[in-house]
């Protein structure tokens, strides 16, 4: 198994928790470069993680404090994939990575150290790093066929709100 050395993260980790929420607060202290803020959208920021898993990792965030992606609405989710995108542009032109890991972790379960206030994380990489999660033996273990998870989601997929036809 390939390991992610990120001992800097152990502060986060295991260290106290500061009182609210860093991304509500790192956009109302009025100091974007003491905070590391990168822009400023309408609507979303992005701002460098104070505890990276590579050089660059990045973050992009609502200004509200929602936990899911379903908690935003339209304008949010397109400025915030918008942020994204520019945030990829960023790393290109300032890093030059060969690759990029991108996404969320929505709940604990998922990994997420703050579970409350939905952000996305933009990772560069480089051949030689490692894997940003560690897989052992290329192997992950399904507990259903795939068959059966799609039926699954179908099922309920037409109920949801903007779903149109698949």
């Amino acid at each position: 198994m390939n390991v992610l050395w990120a001992p800097w993260r152990g502060d986060y980790v295991m260290g106290p928790r500061a009182e609210g929420c860093f991304l509500c607060t790192a956009p109302a202290a009025g100091d974007d470069r003491g905070q590391r803020i990168l822009h400023r959208g309408r609507r979303v920021f992005v701002i460098l993680n104070s505890f990276p898993y590579n050089s660059g990792h990045l973050l992009v965030a609502p200004f509200r404090h929602v936990a899911r992606p379903e908690e935003l609405d339209g304008e949010e989710r397109r400025e915030l994939m918008d942020a994204v995108a520019l945030s990829l542009q960023v790393l290109a032109a300032g890093l030059h990575p060969e690759g990029y890991n991108v996404g969320l972790n929505l709940g604990r379960a998922a990994g997420a150290g703050l579970e409350d206030h939905l952000h996305v994380h933009v990772v560069p990489r480089w051949v030689g790093d490692t894997n940003f999660m560690p897989v052992l033996a290329d192997v992950k273990v399904l507990p259903e066929h795939l068959a059966a998870t799609y039926e699954k989601l179908r099922a309920v997929l037409p109920a949801l709100p903007g779903a149109g036809t698949v």
